[in-house]
């Protein structure tokens, strides 16, 4: 009897609905390998002659015996060269580092930052964790979806654009927000996504930071405290002190 009303309690549970009106999804983001036609170790890939001068400032940053504290830097470096890193970039920077191929996969497939698939040139990034939710993120990311024609996880068809729902990027005061490749854009409605989104199809470089009027993170409205001078020397010591 006792089993039996422990199932039908954990049957319950299960069932339950989750308090969330963004959709649970999984992580966009590329863990395991298999080889494409665009990402496979047969594609070569080296370094500019540019970035391999930056390469070897990187290396020069770090003693011998720990160079492969250069590991994240130098993936970033090959990323923002390809555009996302395939596994050619991986094994190129293996090489640099004198390491296995597997010590550089376990740093790419760990950190979200780096993008294990082929990605638009902006990468649409539109925070959902609480904050920004609250602060109603989802009209952002339907924008997104809307304007673009994709939906999360998907790149439009001229390769412009890419859009992943990801979790806090920090700017909680400044909630909702998205980030654009290296900009954010906070304090964000319905109409400030579409004119920013605009901006990127007609080639222009849309401003980034508050939307609000906000210069920064400063209080939306007036001060509610440090409204006055601050005391002097003294102030509220016991007068035996």
């Amino acid at each position: 009897m006792l089993s039996g009303t422990r199932r039908i309690i954990s049957t319950a549970l299960r069932n339950v609905r989750g308090i969330q009106s963004s959709a649970a999804v999984c992580s966009d983001s590329l863990f395991v390998h298999r080889d494409t036609p665009e990402d496979n170790p047969g594609i070569k890939f080296e370094f500019t002659p540019e970035n391999q001068k930056r390469v070897d400032a990187i290396l020069s940053i770090y003693p011998e015996g720990h160079k492969r504290g250069a590991m994240i830097p130098l993936l970033d470096l090959a990323q923002r060269q390809y555009g996302w890193l395939p596994i050619s970039a991986m094994h190129k920077v293996a090489e640099i580092l004198d390491l296995p191929n597997m010590r550089v996969y376990e740093v790419a497939t760990f950190y979200t930052m780096f993008l294990r698939k082929p990605t638009g040139k902006y990468h649409i990034q539109v925070c959902t964790t609480t904050p920004c939710w609250l602060r109603n993120s989802d009209v952002v990311l339907n924008t997104c979806r809307q304007k673009l024609g994709i939906n999360v996880g998907e790149t439009t068809k001229d390769k412009l654009f890419t859009i992943s729902e990801v979790e806090c990027l920090g700017a909680c005061v400044n909630a909702p927000m998205m980030a654009i490749n290296d900009d954010y854009y906070e304090d964000l409605t319905a109409k400030d996504t579409e004119e920013i989104l605009q901006d990127l199809i007609d080639g222009k470089e849309p401003r980034p930071g508050p939307r609000s009027g906000r210069y920064a993170s400063e209080p939306a409205g007036e001060l509610s405290s440090l409204t006055e001078e601050p005391k002097g020397p003294g102030f509220g010591l016991q007068a035996g002190l």
